[in-house]
């Protein structure tokens, strides 16, 4: 695009340079910023404009330049409905700023007074003529007498001046702006999506364990639970606040390669597999294991689960036992070796014998791959599935994603995609672009003060913009290490961090019980990974002990739904603590806060002072402020400087509120 005459440069956000949309919910302020300047030394002046699917405007939204001399003007936005939108930013040449500019020198200095009042008579008589851009009925009648009594030379210039300087006269100009030059910069593409792509809780569970019987003894083989018997864990999931219940894949498992308890390469009879070696003869991935039940089971689960105010995800691995119809029907759809067997997957040295990735360099494997992946994808979605966890998507091309993605948006825009991108950050990053609406990140790995400062402020910074994060605190897969060594504080810590930090997070099933035994010392497998064999849980009994965080967690559900001030990324502010042990960050919207103070250490009791930024809550330097404790319940008087005290075992944390 070419320089207008009113320069504007640097629009941002604009995700890969405007090819891809940005990305917000509707009332979700985001920040657009801009280069704006002119030759000379006459002001400028910037606006956003937001124009909806219907082609109407947003209201009228004025930017202020960032940093004195810095020519980087912004203002916050937020579209109200979902849908394909644009913004682009506009400038102009604002003859009224320059005139109260050169006023401000020249009426003190007895320099051209007369004239210089007339050159404001006349923009002042300009602005009364303006299109108003708000609403203020009496600004005309205003101006027109304000360019009156600047031409009055009866009186003082002073007196003329200081009421051109009037706040009410500041009010008529700025709903009546004289733009000159309007310039209007490219228009960048915002997506917005409907809630649910930002704000949720997650809570992840292998429906084949709820009512699993397994004999102890191992003389009698295991019986799977069903999707019937899998309904009947979901008042407890809905109990605890959850508002998505994600499945990973129900299909038919293989049985060649298939691997054992503990990912024993040697299967032994009655060992169930991995749900991820997806297809036998039975199916694939339009199926259903017939161990789970039916499609009428699985349309029971999804209707039980709506019915509390849940919603399923379900999980899309794109990959294939050796058993999977799509071996034997498509095989050129799959690498080969040398000696003409099948390539299995492999990250050296791990191997997955029993399952077959896609080669989609293979001729015509791509197009053809498209079209099946749409079919299974709107088969499931047909089955009430309106989210969807995309397994590893980080080893397939990502113009795959982006064409599969987009396909299902151009008739479906409210389904869901979660990356479980656990990779690179180029690729990581990319893929959130593309078409993802959230993404698994780094946060699991990130447990000490710097580290988590570092990342979520990254994550609701720029990145904002296009990749949105889901806090997951454990996985069948990931078993951190600050949970294995940390007990049941640590399980403590982790909730209240990934349910505040961001507005989307989510749990592993069993989380609730602090499991944290790891396969082996060093591993992040679980002992007796639910991957590869059954694990039914005795959950009232650990509720009836008091061993269970189903409590907790339910509390935490209930702030973020109660406080608005959760339900977004963007607002995140961190806080200065003295102890390298002490995290503290708020959330803050127009008329809510949540204030967060947590022991990252799960062993010891740690003190500090915290040095708040009380402009970042809507405070003076000096305000003293009432707080509740909602973990607690205990009710506080802080200031700029607070003293704290936080024993992992009996009070890791504060979440406080505003007390009114």
């Amino acid at each position: 695009m070419s320089i207008g005459r009113i320069p504007i440069v640097d629009v941002q956000p604009r995700v890969l340079d405007g090819a891809r949309p940005a990305k917000a919910v509707p009332g979700e302020a985001f920040q657009v910023t801009a280069t704006v300047f002119r030759e000379g030394h006459d002001a400028v002046a910037a606006n956003v404009v937001l124009t909806g699917p219907d082609g109407g405007h947003g209201p009228w939204a004025p930017m202020r330049e960032l940093a004195p001399g810095s020519d980087r003007y912004g203002t916050r936005v937020a579209a109200d409905r979902r849908g394909e939108w644009t913004f682009h930013v506009e400038a102009w040449a604002d003859p009224v700023a320059t005139w109260y500019h050169d006023a401000r020198i020249k009426i003190p200095a007895g320099i051209d007074v007369e004239l210089v009042f007339e050159q404001g008579a006349r923009l002042f008589e300009r602005a009364a003529a303006a299109e108003p851009v708000l609403d203020d009925p009496d600004g005309p009648k205003e101006l027109m007498a304000l360019a009156g009594a600047l031409r009055d030379q009866t009186v003082p210039a002073e007196a003329r001046m200081a009421r051109a300087e009037a706040e009410r006269t500041h009010r008529a100009v700025a709903a009546r702006p004289v733009r000159d030059n309007v310039t209007e910069s490219e228009r960048c593409p915002l997506r917005v999506d409907r809630q649910r792509a930002l704000f949720g809780s997650w809570y992840e569970m292998f429906p084949r364990s709820e009512g699993a019987v397994v004999d102890p003894t191992g003389k009698q083989p295991p019986k799977s639970g069903t999707l019937r018997t899998a309904a009947e864990r979901l008042p407890a999931i809905a109990k605890m606040g959850f508002d998505v219940v994600y499945l990973p894949p129900v299909h038919p498992i293989g049985a060649a390669f298939r691997k054992g308890p503990n990912n024993n390469p040697t299967a032994k009879p009655g060992d169930v597999g991995s749900p991820w070696a997806i297809g036998s003869p039975e199916g694939g991935h339009d199926a259903i294991h017939p161990e789970l039940g039916t499609f009428k089971d699985f349309d029971f689960f999804v209707e039980r689960a709506a019915g509390l105010g849940l919603e399923v995800a379900l999980d899309f691995a794109l990959q294939c036992s050796p058993d999977h119809p799509w071996v034997l029907k498509h095989p050129d759809w799959f690498a080969h070796r040398p000696d003409g067997t099948i390539a299995y997957a492999e990250n050296p040295p791990k191997k997955y014998q029993d399952i077959y990735p896609i080669d989609f360099d293979g001729p015509g494997v791509l197009p053809a791959i498209l079209e099946e992946c749409e079919r299974v994808l709107r088969l499931w979605m047909s089955h009430g599935v309106r989210i969807f966890r995309v397994d590893n998507p980080h080893t397939k091309p990502v113009v795959f994603w982006e064409r599969l993605l987009g396909r299902i948006h151009a008739t479906d825009p409210d389904v869901l995609f979660l990356a479980e991108a656990f990779t690179r950050p180029a690729m990581l990053t990319t893929l959130a672009k593309i078409g993802f609406h959230q993404s698994y990140t780094y946060f699991t790995w990130r447990t000490t003060k710097d580290e988590l400062q570092d990342y979520l402020s990254q994550l609701s910074g720029d990145s904002a913009a296009y990749l949105r994060p889901n806090l997951f605190v454990n996985t069948p897969d990931i078993l951190h290490a600050y949970l294995q060594q940390g007990g049941r504080p640590a399980f403590v810590v982790r909730a209240v961090l990934a349910a505040t930090l961001s507005p989307t997070w989510g749990v592993y099933a069993g989380y609730e019980l602090c499991e944290n035994v790891p396969v082996r010392p060093g591993s992040e497998e679980y002992l007796d990974s639910e991957k590869y064999q059954l694990r039914p849980r005795d959950w009232a009994g650990a509720e009836a002990e008091g061993r269970s965080l189903a409590p907790l967690l339910a509390k935490l559900n209930g702030l973020r739904r109660e406080h608005t001030a959760l339900q977004g990324l963007r607002n995140l502010q961190f806080h200065h603590a003295d102890n390298d042990a002490v995290l503290c960050y708020s959330k803050r919207t127009a008329d809510d806060m949540v204030l967060a103070v947590v022991n990252l250490d799960p062993h010891h009791t740690v003190e500090a002072t915290l040095s708040l930024d009380l402009s970042a809550l809507g405070l003076g330097w000096d305000d003293r402020f009432t707080v509740r404790d909602a973990l607690s319940g205990e009710v506080y008087q802080w200031g700029r400087d607070n003293y704290i005290r936080l024993d992992p075992y009996t009070r890791p944390a504060h979440l406080l509120t505003w007390h009114r």
